[in-house]
């Protein structure tokens, strides 16, 4: 390396060694310094190495100096993320089940850099979260990317949408060319979804980020102002079930009052809690009546009791119906596939 091209990195190396290699218990000498910048090809003298020094903290560099009987040295003491927040972002990147396996470790390994060799250690961490399943599609990453620059520039995009078969492999859809108008992502039940217009029903409509093959962004304006305009977000992620859609109603729903944090963590605190006697409460929401929806409240059993309307009531009751008459089915063909077995029952 030429002399004056090594002076000119000079500074950018010590920097480098700095973050990378020190901290309030592994400062660097001026001796270890000027070692590491020989071995870059770069000369340098005690007395410039303490010029150095304080052109980079007259620049913003929070670089300490300590003292002990050993000679002391320096040390990065300013970083960008604090030992804490590096934990935090590592857990949420490991308990995420948005990015996939590969990447969470690229992530970490990019994160631990920002901690320096002697901290890097302690961002091994491992979160342990029940039933965790991460998304095994790494385009992901890149159809998030092309999405947001469409919003920024009010475009239209393409893409194909994608289903799992029993291969566990995740394939085109049957018909499954869209187009649509993008607006917003949201963040929900750990997974992205992307509400947009489509033009050819002219209603909002919701998809999974994950599912999305081939997003292109098209010279097409977006269109769906004016229906985009007229939805919260906010309220309707809480009201459509699963991201499910349904028609959507005012419904009147009854609970003991033990479930009322249930009830907020699906609703928000916003939802309007109305006491009634004998340890029980109603809400009025507007929900999205769909299978997602009856699916919820069956979970919740027999305390969850659906009042009003009662074009909805029918519903879930005729919901719950063709469950049970499912499961008569299921049984009848298991018996016709074990005539044997349904012999000696019948001896019993």
């Amino acid at each position: 390396m030429a002399k004056s091209a090594g002076q000119k990195l000079k500074l950018l190396y010590i920097v480098k060694l700095l973050t990378e290699s020190t901290d309030e218990n592994h400062p660097v000498s001026t001796a270890d310094i000027i070692a590491y910048l020989e071995e870059q090809g770069i000369h340098s003298e005690r007395k410039s190495i303490y010029d150095d020094m304080e052109k980079l903290c007259n620049f913003g560099y929070d670089i300490i100096q300590v003292q002990n009987r050993l000679g002391g040295g320096y040390y990065m003491a300013g970083r960008e993320f604090e030992l804490a927040e590096l934990k935090l972002l590592v857990d949420a990147v490991q308990s995420s089940r948005f990015i996939t396996t590969r990447k969470s470790r690229v992530l970490i390994k990019k994160l631990e850099q920002l901690a320096g060799k002697y901290d890097a250690g302690k961002l091994q961490r491992q979160v342990y979260v029940a039933r965790r399943i991460k998304t095994e599609n790494e385009n992901i990453y890149y159809s998030v990317d092309s999405i947001h620059r469409a919003i920024q520039e009010n475009r239209q995009i393409g893409f194909r949408y994608l289903d799992w078969n029993l291969k566990k492999e995740l394939v085109p859809r049957v018909n499954g060319e869209k187009t649509a108008s993008p607006w917003a992502l949201i963040w929900r039940e750990e997974n992205y979804y992307l509400a947009a217009y489509d033009s050819r029903e002219g209603i909002m409509k919701h998809y999974r980020v994950d599912k999305m093959g081939q997003v292109k962004i098209l010279k097409e304006a977006r269109e769906g102002m004016e229906q985009f305009a007229k939805v919260d977000l906010s309220d309707y992620t809480n009201q459509t079930f699963g991201m499910f859609g349904g028609e959507e109603q005012i419904v009147t729903l009854q609970f003991p009052n033990r479930l009322a944090g249930v009830v907020i963590d699906r609703f928000g605190r916003e939802v309007d809690i109305r006491p009634l006697a004998g340890g029980r409460f109603c809400i009025r929401a507007r929900v999205a009546v769909s299978g997602q929806f009856f699916g919820w409240l069956a979970g919740i059993g027999r305390d969850a009791a659906v009042v009003s309307p009662d074009a909805v009531r029918e519903q879930y009751r005729r919901w719950l119906a063709d469950i049970v008459a499912t499961m008569g089915l299921a049984e009848d063909i298991q018996k016709s596939m074990d005539p044997q077995k349904e012999s000696q029952e019948k001896d019993i």
